[in-house]
């Protein structure tokens, strides 16, 4: 899953500081930061918003830009139309995936319905679609961990598995007992980069497409994950925490014995499509997360609560831009209190995330579609 808690609703991202990596980040206080005139969300143009109730997340384009796969608590059937849907219908306790088309707004069921799911994405050609679910170790929601005090992310049986945009043909991909998920695909369409415990820690892994010849690109202490890789395929920007003080290591190894992990600061990270050079991009104590290439493969979207951290009430998320050495820091969303989950399209000029913004409930999450202006 490649997303936390956030107020009483959706989850955003399990991820941790990357303490481990070299860093090549300048520290930067928020009234340093890059400001629109006036608060204006200049890089977005005719924004659209996509779903509509409940809480929908983490939705990312096909290779050729028509369709998006997103994951919904929305309870749809095998094919409905966004424009119909009612937030007042009954809907689920955990996620399923689901394929829109862009231009009709078709909404597709591609999961079991069975179990929980997270983390889709697209094949090369479309036909296909990549996603993590639980639905062999049974068909129930997984249980919720207890948060004796502070947030807990349970590290569920998830597995990845490959199928056809219309939920036929399943095969899947990985077999090894717990945590296989928040898989992406490079855009050469040739590699799967996903996080997995296979090695007894949260690493990343790479593999080819059809899951054969995994390789192991992380290995210190502590979470990577939320991969994805730049435009030319040749490096990676993912989230990594890596505790260094001994108790940090005792206690983040006694909770990942429990299939668990506590989130705390997340911070960004780039290294090279074979794990080489490692490099820390941000590095300001925020909750950093959601990382994806601008399409010119020098700069970074995410989202972060670098401005509002450690105020004392709810946080707000919104989304930034940096350079890949961790200068430059620009925010781009202002309206709502979270913004996140950015990728922009194949051709660089669209965007889309999922914000609160414009919610009826408390807890709601949608999908919203911009142009990006540069």
């Amino acid at each position: 899953m490649r997303y936390l808690s956030f107020g009483s609703g959706v989850a955003t991202v399990l991820i941790l500081i990357s303490c481990g990596l070299t860093s090549a980040a300048q520290e930067r206080k928020p009234s340093e930061l890059k400001h629109s005139p006036a608060g204006a969300e200049r890089h977005l143009k005719n924004i659209r918003q996509l779903t509509f109730g409940r809480q929908n997340a983490e939705a990312y384009f096909s290779f050729d830009g028509t369709k998006l796969i997103f994951q919904s608590t929305n309870n749809w059937t095998r094919e409905s139309f966004a424009a119909t849907l009612r937030p007042a219908e009954a809907g689920l306790n955990c996620y399923q995936m689901y394929v829109m088309d862009l231009e009709s707004q078709t909404i597709r069921l591609v999961s079991t319905g069975t179990g929980a799911t997270t983390c889709g994405y697209f094949f090369p050609g479309d036909r296909r679609v990549l996603f993590s679910s639980t639905h062999a170790s049974g068909p129930n929601c997984p249980a919720k961990p207890k948060r004796d005090g502070a947030y807990r992310w349970a590290l569920d049986d998830y597995d990845l598995y490959a199928v056809r945009i219309d939920g036929q043909e399943m095969q899947r991909l990985t077999t090894s007992p717990g945590y296989d998920a928040e898989a992406t695909v490079s855009p050469d369409g040739k590699t799967i980069v996903w996080t997995s415990v296979r090695d007894g820690d949260l690493d990343l892994y790479a593999m080819n497409l059809d899951g054969t010849k995994p390789r192991r690109l992380t290995d210190e202490v502590g979470y990577d994950g939320g991969a994805f890789f730049s435009p030319d395929s040749k490096r990676i920007v993912y989230r990594a925490s890596h505790p260094t003080e001994p108790a940090e290591v005792a206690r983040y190894k006694e909770l990942l014995d429990q299939r668990l992990v506590e989130p705390g600061q997340l911070e960004i990270a780039v290294m090279n499509a074979d794990g080489s050079g490692k490099q820390q991009v941000t590095s300001n104590g925020a909750s950093n997360f959601s990382p994806f290439f601008h399409p010119d493969g020098k700069r970074i979207i995410f989202s972060s609560n670098v401005e509002t951290r450690g105020d004392g009430g709810r946080p707000s998320f919104h989304l930034y831009l940096v350079g890949d050495d961790g200068t430059g820091l620009e925010r781009l969303t202002f309206e709502g209190q979270f913004n996140s989950f950015p990728m922009f399209s194949p051709d660089g000029k669209r965007l889309v995330w999922v914000s609160d913004r414009h919610a009826k409930q408390p807890g709601e999450f949608n999908v919203y579609l911009a142009e990006w202006v540069p």
